[in-house]
C-alpha cells in the first residue's frame, strides 16, 4: 500500500543537506504505511520520499523508481495497488516498452511515459501518486475515482508540498500547524468536503482528479465523476451484472504476493466478498476470514434499532457454510479503553472526532490481523453503493433538506458531539450554517437525468449525497486506521464500474424486495447461509461493558487535573465535571459518546499543538 511524500520547490536546490534532511523527516512520519522499505530520490528543485508496503513482486517494486527518457527523468512514487496492471502491461509491451519488474508501480511509469496524464483514464484500482517529469519540471499529483487511497498537498510561494497524510506535509517547517474556524467545522461536521483537509493551507486532491504544479502555477483536471445515465437492464439482468461484476473484482483483487484474508462481520456485505472470495479460490486455497467481538459481549448485549443481534454467530455460521479458515478475535474493555490506543487512533486519523470505541476497537482488529496477514478484502462501502442505512428507506430522510446523516438535531447534541463543546465556540462554528451552505454546493453538484420522476430523482441525490459525502469519511477512517498497522485493506465495493452502474439502477429496482441493499442481496444469496442472506443492516459493533464507560471517566479526570490543557479553552467543563462524577451506569450511550469526542479532541490538542485561529 505504502507511502509517500516530497516537496517541490524551484527557488531552491533541495539537494542539499538540511532539505534532505526535511524530507527524511517527511517521510518517516509515514513509516507505519511502508514497514518495508523506504527511499529518497532528489534533484535540484524535486524530492520524492517512499515507504514501502511490499505486496505485489516484493523484491522488483523498489520506489521512488525513475526513467530515464533521454531528454530528462521520469520519476514516480506511487501508493496502491492497480488492478488491471496485467493487461496494461500487456498492452505496452506491444507498443515497445520494456520491463524490469513486474510490479504494477512499472506499469504505471510506463503507463504515463505512454500516455502522459491520459493515464488516469484507464487505471483501475485505488490509487494515489506522483509524477515528476524533469523533460517539462512538472509535478503531477493524481488520485483514484472514489478516493480509497488519501493524497494531500500544500502550496508555498515558490511550489508545493505533499504527501499520503497530513502529519508528513506538516513535518516540513514550511507548512503551517495551524486550524481555523473552517477546518473545526468541517472536523466537527460529521460530512467530509472533498478537497478540504482541515489544516489552514493544505488541499486534499479530491477523488477523480489529478492536480499538476509548473513554474506557471497549479491546474486541477477532474477525469471521473458520477454521471447521471438511463438505466436499460429489466431485474434479472441488473441482478446478473451485479454478480459479474463482483466475480470480476473479487478475482482481480485477490492477486497478490503476500498473505490475504477477508475481514468479516456476519453481515450481508463482507460475507459476499468472503463467499466469492473462496468460491473463486476454490479447493486451491481456505481463505483466511476474521471478525471482532468482545469479552462478555453476550451478557452485555441488548438489542437497539440499530442492531437486532449480535454478529459473531453469523460470522461462524458464513465461515462454515463457504468454508473459510476463520477467527474471531476478542477484545476486552480495558484494551479498548487504554490511552495508549486512542493515541495512536487519533495520531493515524490526525484529525480530533472519531467514532469511539468503533475507532479502537477497529484499530486492534487490523493490529492482530496484521501479525497473520499482509492483505484484506472488506465489505466496506456497499452500504453507500446499494443503500443500506436504515435512515435511507425512512421518508423524513428521504425528504430531508439536508445529509441524510446529520439531521439539526444531531448538530447541536452529544451524539456528534457538538453538546461539549464551549458554547462561545459553537456559536461562532455555526455549524448548522455551515452544514446548509455544504448540503447546498453539493445539491448544485449532482448529476440529474432528463425525465426522471420526482422521487426517483430525489433518491438518486440522497445515493450521490453518501457517495461523496458520507463515504469519504469511512474510507478515510478504514485506510488510516489499517495502515497505521501496515495491513493493506482493498474494497471492492469501490470498483467505478460497479459503482457507477448501482447509481444509476433506479431506487425501485434496488429495493424491489421492499429491503435494502436488494441487487447485493439477489446476486450473493445462492451462496450465503440463508440467516446472513436475509439478516437486515447492522452497523460495526459497539461495546456495552460499563467497565469501557468507567474507563473513559478515569482517563478524563486526568485530563481535567491539568489546569493548562488546551481541551479546557474550547469545551462546557461543567459538562465534563458531572459526566465524570456519574456512576459508569448511569453515562447513557449518548452521553458517552460525548464524552470519548472530548478525550479525542483532548488527545489530537497533545500530539499536534495546533495553533487554533477561532476567528473568520
Amino acid at each position: 500500500m505504502c507511502g509517500l511524500s516530497g516537496w517541490v520547490s524551484y527557488g531552491r536546490d533541495l539537494r542539499r543537506e538540511r532539505e534532505q534532511e526535511t524530507v527524511a523527516a517527511m517521510t518517516a512520519t509515514m513509516a507505519c504505511r511502508g514497514p518495508d522499505d523506504s527511499g529518497v530520490w532528489t534533484r535540484p528543485h524535486v524530492a520524492l520520499g517512499h515507504r514501502r508496503l511490499a505486496v505485489i513482486d516484493i523484491e522488483g517494486g523498489r520506489q521512488p523508481m525513475s526513467y530515464d527518457t533521454g531528454g530528462g527523468e521520469v520519476a514516480l512514487a506511487y501508493t496502491g495497488e492497480i488492478y488491471n496492471f496485467i493487461e496494461l502491461r500487456d498492452e505496452l509491451r506491444q507498443r515497445g516498452h520494456t520491463f524490469r519488474t513486474r510490479s504494477d508501480t512499472e506499469v504505471v511509469l510506463h503507463a504515463y511515459l505512454e500516455w502522459g496524464e491520459a493515464l488516469a483514464d484507464r487505471l483501475n484500482g485505488m490509487y494515489a501518486f506522483v509524477v515528476w517529469d524533469g523533460r517539462t519540471e512538472r509535478l503531477l499529483l493524481v488520485r483514484d475515482r472514489l478516493g480509497v487511497k488519501p493524497l494531500y498537498y500544500y502550496p508555498t510561494q515558490d511550489g508545493v508540498l505533499f504527501g499520503s497524510e497530513p502529519k508528513a506535509i506538516l513535518a516540513n517547517p514550511y507548512a503551517e500547524k495551524a486550524v481555523d474556524l473552517d477546518g473545526l467545522r468541517e472536523a466537527f461536521s460529521w460530512i467530509r468536503t472533498p478537497g478540504h483537509a482541515v489544516w489552514r493551507g493544505m488541499r486534499e486532491v479530491r477523488p477523480g482528479t489529478l492536480v499538476t504544479v509548473d513554474r506557471g502555477g497549479e491546474r486541477t483536471h477532474t477525469y471521473w465523476k458520477l454521471e447521471a445515465t438511463e438505466h436499460t437492464h429489466d431485474r434479472a439482468a441488473s441482478v446478473a451484472r451485479v454478480r459479474e461484476l463482483l466475480t470480476d473484482i473479487v478475482r482481480r483483487q485477490l492477486v497478490t504476493d503476500v498473505p490475504r484474508c477477508t475481514l468479516l462481520s456476519g453481515g450481508l456485505d463482507s460475507s459476499a466478498i468472503t463467499a466469492f472470495a473462496q468460491r473463486e479460490l476454490g479447493d486451491s486455497e481456505q481463505i483466511r476470514s476474521f471478525s471482532v467481538d468482545f469479552a462478555r459481549h453476550e451478557e452485555n448485549f441488548t438489542a437497539d434499532p440499530f442492531r437486532a443481534d449480535a454478529d459473531a454467530p453469523f460470522a461462524k455460521e458464513t465461515a462454515a457454510h463457504c468454508g473459510t479458515a476463520h477467527e474471531n478475535l476478542v477484545f476486552d474493555a480495558q484494551s479498548m479503553a487504554d490511552p495508549a490506543v486512542r493515541r495512536a487512533v487519533v495520531a493515524a486519523k490526525d484529525l480530533p472526532t472519531g467514532f469511539g470505541d468503533a475507532d479502537n476497537s477497529l484499530y486492534l482488529l487490523f493490529k492482530a490481523i496484521r501479525k497473520r496477514s499482509t492483505v484484506a478484502l472488506s465489505g466496506e462501502s456497499a452500504d453507500e453503493v446499494f443503500a443500506g442505512y436504515k435512515w435511507l428507506h425512512q421518508p423524513e430522510a428521504q425528504q430531508a433538506g439536508t445529509f441524510p446523516w446529520v439531521d439539526h438535531t444531531h448538530v447541536t447534541s452529544p451524539h456528534t458531539g457538538t453538546g461539549v463543546y464551549d458554547k462561545g465556540l459553537l456559536a461562532a462554528l455555526d455549524l448548522p450554517g455551515y452544514i446548509r451552505q455544504r448540503y447546498a454546493e453539493a445539491v448544485a453538484e449532482a448529476p440529474r437525468l432528463a425525465g426522471e420522476d420526482a422521487f426517483e430523482a430525489r433518491m438518486r441525490l440522497v445515493c450521490y449525497l453518501h457517495l461523496t459525502r458520507y463515504l469519504r469519511i469511512l474510507l478515510d477512517r478504514k485506510d488510516r486506521l489499517s495502515m497505521a498497522v501496515g495491513l493493506e485493506v482493498r474494497v471492492p465495493f469501490c470498483d467505478h464500474r460497479l459503482v457507477e452502474y448501482v447509481f444509476n439502477t433506479p431506487w425501485s429496482m434496488k429495493t424491489f424486495d421492499g429491503r435494502e441493499k436488494s441487487l447485493l442481496r439477489a446476486a450473493s444469496a445462492d451462496l450465503l447461509p440463508r440467516s446472513v442472506a436475509e439478516r437486515r443492516k447492522a452497523p460495526y459493533p459497539s461495546t456495552r461493558d460499563p467497565f469501557y464507560t468507567a474507563a473513559l471517566q478515569q482517563h478524563a479526570k486526568e485530563v481535567l487535573a491539568d489546569r493548562g490543557h488546551a481541551v479546557h479553552t474550547l469545551t462546557d467543563q461543567e459538562w465534563v465535571q458531572q459526566t465524570v462524577a456519574r456512576t459508569a451506569d448511569e453515562v447513557d450511550g449518548t452521553t458517552r459518546t460525548g464524552l470519548e469526542r472530548w478525550l479525542d479532541l483532548a488527545t489530537w490538542l497533545e500530539i499536534h499543538a495546533p495553533r487554533l485561529v477561532l476567528s473568520d
